[in-house]
């Protein structure tokens, strides 16, 4: 299970970001390991065995094991186990953000239990998670690369759980869709752009990198943090004003399907179509409705989105990228203002208000026949 690129990572662009060694000049990433586990601290040893990039300075059993490491050998990044005895995964990751903020790659189990403590996890600022290998899959493939990425992440302090009330009476919809790609940071960034948008507000159709047992239970979460009711997506389901939909994933991508209204239509990925459910997918669905359109790019790694975001601006729609300074990983966003697709790069922070704006109806229109 990889929270951020469900079914492929890509790995870096850049020369120190090439799998296998480090850069002229540049030193590994220095790591921790904290599982109670041996068998998994070794798992996770040899998925890493001769990647240069990564120099795996300890091992820990236990949270205080841990902390007692981390004072010691000041490691630029975790790889932590949700469930340990004593102190488990989650409190730790609790206790370290507030005292010691650092990146922190979760390892958990593909389960009920281990997706909520996995989502958990990301809310609390874990960059990433990743799922412990069950029955003959590869054990933690990938993993160096997501490494990689999270420990260059940005690491920043988690806001309150108040939200500001966003007002509905106010909000008349003027017909454009809401089309939103998400990545690594995604979890954050979507319970706190969907807070900021009200219960009649626009239709959105969100895909984000995230495997599909946990995407029913991030659906859950988010249907309880949002005014927009959100659904886990099905063939068919029709595309209404106040409903979010969300990705399922496994091989299916979510796509629009035009019409009176438009329905969520889920499309089975091509073998070796990359990423599933790809961004890029849903983007490129909404063409024949673009006029129709704002498209969003939030924080993420790798370039999935961009392409069809190129489009879509070119065929008339309103295309926006998370900012640097908001982002987990800027990766995605930095791709859809490189290529020309986002017109703007955006605080997560206004995010929500810039979509308020840009499907609201005036509140006043002229008087007279509207021009043809």
């Amino acid at each position: 299970m990889r929270m951020a690129g469900a079914d492929r990572v890509p790995p870096p662009n850049d020369a120190a970001g090439r799998r296998g060694a480090a850069a002229p000049g540049v030193r590994p990433i220095r790591l921790l390991i904290v599982d109670d586990s041996a068998t998994m601290r070794s798992l996770i040893r040899h998925a890493l065995g001769g990647d240069g990039r990564i120099e795996i300075v300890g091992e820990a059993a236990d949270a205080s094991q841990a902390r007692e490491l981390i004072k010691a050998l000041d490691p630029d990044i975790l790889t932590l186990d949700v469930e340990m005895p004593g102190m488990d995964g989650l409190s730790f990751l609790g206790h370290l953000m507030r005292l010691r903020p650092m990146p922190v790659v979760m390892i958990s189990a593909e389960t009920r239990r281990g997706a909520g403590a996995a989502l958990d996890a990301l809310a609390l600022g874990a960059v990433d998670c990743v799922g412990k290998p069950a029955g003959a899959e590869p054990g933690f493939a990938g993993l160096g690369d997501r490494i990689v990425a999270a420990a260059r992440a940005r690491l920043r302090r988690r806001p309150g759980n108040v939200q500001a009330p966003v007002p509905s009476d106010g909000y008349r919809w003027n017909g454009r869709y809401v089309l939103i790609g998400a990545s690594t940071g995604g979890v954050e960034a979507l319970e706190t752009l969907l807070a900021g948008l009200p219960e009649n507000g626009p239709p959105v159709l969100i895909t984000q990198h995230m495997p599909a047992a946990f995407l029913e239970r991030f659906a859950t979460r988010l249907n309880a943090r949002a005014r927009l009711r959100v659904k886990l997506a099905a063939d068919g389901m029709p595309i209404r004003q106040g409903c979010a939909f969300l990705a399922p994933g496994g091989r299916m991508h979510l796509t629009l399907a035009p019409g009176e209204p438009p329905e969520c239509r889920l499309r089975e990925a091509t073998a070796g179509a990359g990423y599933c459910p790809s961004v890029d997918e849903m983007f490129l669905s909404a063409l024949p409705v673009a006029e129709r359109s704002v498209a969003v790019i939030l924080t993420g790694m790798g370039r999935d989105g961009a392409e069809g975001m190129r489009r879509l601006r070119r065929a008339g729609a309103e295309c926006l990228a998370q900012d640097a300074d908001s982002s987990v990983i800027f990766g995605m966003p930095r791709a859809a203002l490189a290529n020309g697709g986002a017109r703007e790069a955006v605080p997560l922070g206004d995010m929500a208000a810039r979509i308020r704006g840009l499907t609201a109806a005036p509140r006043h229109p002229p008087d007279g026949p509207r021009a043809a």
